[in-house]
């Protein structure tokens, strides 16, 4: 049924991403009920199949081939919603998913989904980066310990006195990472 489908990626389906895969799709996918009206009628199968066609189109909207490897990492990476994940983290998913990937490849798929503006880039520590499937303009908790990214709900974040750029240049952005770490208890 189309609840099976995740609502972020109808409207691919329906054609937004301007590739005739979506609109392709959405037609033998489609069936019209007794009065006329288009009614959808999917498979767990057929679903399955169209969430790896949108994503497709997902990614060839972006600027990039849709290749086997990119659509399953895309696939890894967006099901859940927006998330923060690590090089080795979808390395490791990809291999318990059963994706046969290197590490190098999930690297450079990262890099390339970065610049295709699909996912931003989040550097924590000096060896360690994040990608931040949610690409608003938004702030981050680092949970020490944890080495877990978490998004600073909506509100009142505040930077001034930024200083000025050169002359040829412009800020692009401010990326606010503040570092948590549990309350000691017993502190004097």
């Amino acid at each position: 049924m189309i609840d099976k489908i995740r609502p972020d990626l109808l409207p691919l389906l329906i054609g937004r991403c301007g590739q005739n895969i979506c609109l392709d799709n959405y037609a033998r996918l489609c069936r019209l009920d007794p009065q006329g009206q288009e009614r959808f009628s999917l498979t767990a199968a057929s679903a399955e199949e169209l969430e790896q066609s949108v994503l497709g189109c997902r990614v060839r909207a972006a600027g990039l081939r849709p290749t086997r490897q990119r659509v399953a990492l895309a696939e890894l990476l967006f099901a859940a919603g927006n998330r923060h994940v690590s090089a080795e983290e979808l390395h490791e998913e990809a291999l318990r998913a059963g994706v046969r990937v290197s590490l190098a490849t999930v690297y450079n798929t990262l890099h390339q989904f970065t610049e295709a503006g699909m996912l931003r880039i989040l550097p924590v520590e000096g060896s360690k980066t994040y990608f931040d499937t949610n690409t608003s303009d938004h702030h981050h908790f680092f949970l020490e310990g944890e080495n877990r990214l978490v998004d600073i709900p909506e509100g009142p974040v505040t930077v001034s006195n930024l200083p000025t750029p050169p002359e040829d240049m412009e800020i692009a952005h401010v990326d606010i990472l503040v570092r948590l770490r549990p309350k000691a208890r017993n502190r004097r």
